[in-house]
């Protein structure tokens, strides 16, 4: 099987831009179109560049100047009395197995992540719909907005209605495996497979002692960030000090926005999304996981949140994610935990091969 699935992604790499962006079913709301500078189908795994992410570009607020691999979608909401845009790409698949794939990115990411693992998700028959979420990279961040998992759970089921998707696996990365599993609880009717990523939120960390931090604490830390220490923090604990040139890119994605204009804003909505995700912990609530589930982590996945915060004598104690993989996985009614052996907290960034086999294994049922 392995040795199949081996050709069948070396196949899936030639594939070149063929795929068409667009949408394989009709939806009641048509989306604005918001197009890159440049949509290359290549454009999520960059190559090697002598850029020092010391140096990072200014983009936008909503990412303006970044280019996505593939064209931008607007999906308008009006959401706690404000006007809202979620940004999002879909690609159709010339040769649709009639199943759909929500691939939901992480917290220090955006959905120009998963170009590649969307590129091979579609040439193996699967349309694919990849959002960034409200607060992140290219969507609305609007002013004194409350986040939270439900309510980003809720926009996303929304805009898979508008899409006409009335079934879709889910695959979620770190922030992404918290929004996924509310998802899952909230409406599991929709939801046929649900595939988890080094997902945050496993384990209630301020009951493990990590100390509240409120919007103003986080938005003083957001503040200090630079390039370089963004990208100290990323090697030490996404990728466990080993770094790659071609993780720059994504140094950059993320730096480029504190260094442009709307500074403040993507200051502001990390802030208050830090605060979301330690006062909203999913650990209490995986009985309620009905839906078939593979929890994916890295055995070298070093990412435990608050760890930034807490003192030394409490970071010492705090578990990383993948020692507690089992005991999630048998808390939920029919979820299996598979450790990534080797691998950090971005395995569809630092292998994308190996990741992408197991993904596919996972939503083809054929994982060993």
């Amino acid at each position: 099987m392995r040795r199949a699935l081996l050709a069948l992604l070396a196949a899936l790499s030639s594939v070149s831009s063929a795929f068409a962006a667009q949408p394989s079913a009709p939806a009641p709301v048509k989306p604005a179109t918001v197009k890159p500078a440049i949509a290359r189908p290549g454009a999520a795994r960059a190559p090697a560049t002598s850029a020092s992410p010391a140096a990072a570009h200014s983009y936008g607020p909503r990412l303006e100047g970044f280019d996505y691999p593939f064209p931008v979608h607007l999906f308008r909401e009006v959401v706690q009395g404000q006007s809202v845009e979620m940004a999002y790409m879909e690609l159709a698949s010339q040769h649709p197995n009639g199943r759909t794939v929500v691939l939901l990115h992480g917290k220090t990411f955006c959905g120009a992540t998963w170009g590649d693992t969307a590129r091979v998700l579609a040439a193996g028959g699967y349309r694919v719909i990849v959002p960034d979420q409200i607060g992140f990279c290219k969507s609305s961040k609007p002013t004194g907005f409350q986040y939270s998992l439900h309510g980003m759970a809720e926009m996303t089921a929304d805009l898979l209605r508008a899409r006409g998707v009335t079934k879709a696996a889910l695959v979620g990365h770190s922030l992404g495996g918290m929004i996924a599993i509310r998802m899952a609880i909230a409406s599991p009717q929709s939801i046929d497979q649900m595939v988890l990523v080094d997902p945050l939120g496993l384990a209630d960390r301020l009951a493990q002692g990590v100390p509240y931090i409120g919007v103003d604490r986080a938005a003083e830390i957001e503040r200090k960030r630079t390039p370089a220490s963004l990208k100290a923090f990323e090697a030490s604990t996404y990728y466990h000090g080993a770094w790659r040139r071609d993780y720059d890119r994504w140094v950059d994605m993320f730096a480029g926005m504190y260094a442009g204009p709307g500074r403040d804003e993507v200051i502001d909505a990390q802030a208050r999304t830090t605060e979301m995700i330690e006062t909203q912990p999913v650990a209490y609530e995986f009985a309620r996981v009905t839906v078939p589930t593979i929890l994916m982590i890295g055995t070298l996945d070093h990412n435990v949140f608050g760890k930034g915060w807490a003192p030394p004598e409490i970071v010492n104690q705090l578990p990383e994610a993948a020692t507690f993989g089992d005991k999630v996985a048998a808390r939920m009614r029919h979820a299996r935990f598979v450790p990534l052996d080797g691998l950090g907290h971005v395995p569809q960034i630092e292998d994308p091969a190996r990741f992408q086999i197991a993904l596919i294994q996972a939503l083809s049922g054929t994982m060993n």
